[in-house]
């Protein structure tokens, strides 16, 4: 696999173009993207650079963080707060993602999306207001763990860390994720089934594969 040095804002300006040209695999009128990667990956600032670029070029798009569809304290420590195993297989709402995002902008879906459902940090509903993507405009989920759930993805990016940089780049109180970003690595790939693959061991010197088919 060829890797090609690229900076930041480069890199926004190649994925701005490749997704304001998406046609959705579907058949409807919402692309769906993907920015996969672990939080010391820092997936939030790309999906965020992105959505205000295809706004610039008049695309709405709407970001999406999956950390907002988390579940409730209850069910992610139900086996104790540190269980690598649960943040990996129960921690994200799926069934939610795909009643509130994705059903939404499937075809014969009706655009509404709801932006955020839940807040980690208070353990509570959002109560975000539904927001109505118009034909056309862009979906940009970004968190961790978003490839092998089926979700309806018309083009993933993965930003990859590899195993040292993300312990170096990982606070210490979180290292105890480190086992099920393994687990992420050898059951689903990301790095290999991802549309785009995007190096971050430098945050300031990125490389990626390109946007052409031939990766």
């Amino acid at each position: 696999m060829r890797l090609t040095a690229i900076t930041w804002p480069r890199l926004t300006e190649a994925l701005t173009d490749r997704i304001a040209a998406l046609k959705p695999l579907d058949g409807g009128p919402w692309p769906r993207v993907a920015l996969d990667g672990a939080p010391a990956a820092r997936t939030d600032a790309p999906a965020q650079a992105v959505a205000e670029a295809l706004r610039a070029l008049g695309r709405p798009a709407l970001r999406v963080s999956a950390r907002t569809y988390w579940r409730p304290a209850s069910i992610r420590y139900e086996h104790g707060r540190q269980d690598p195993d649960a943040y990996y297989d129960t921690w994200l709402d799926t069934g939610a993602l795909w009643r509130e995002v994705f059903g939404p902008l499937g075809p014969g879906g009706n655009g509404r999306v709801l932006p955020s459902l839940w807040d980690p940090g208070t353990d509570r509903a959002t109560r975000a207001a539904y927001e109505e993507l118009p034909p056309g405009g862009v979906l940009l989920l970004d968190g961790a763990f978003l490839q092998g759930h089926g979700f309806p993805l018309d083009l993933t990016v993965h930003l990859r860390l590899s195993p040292a940089a993300l312990e170096r780049r990982t606070p210490p109180e979180e290292r105890w994720t480190m086992p099920a970003f393994a687990r992420y690595e050898a059951e689903m790939r990301p790095a290999e089934t991802a549309d785009i693959l995007v190096h971050t061991d430098d945050p300031n010197r990125p490389a990626w594969t390109g946007d052409g088919p031939d990766r």
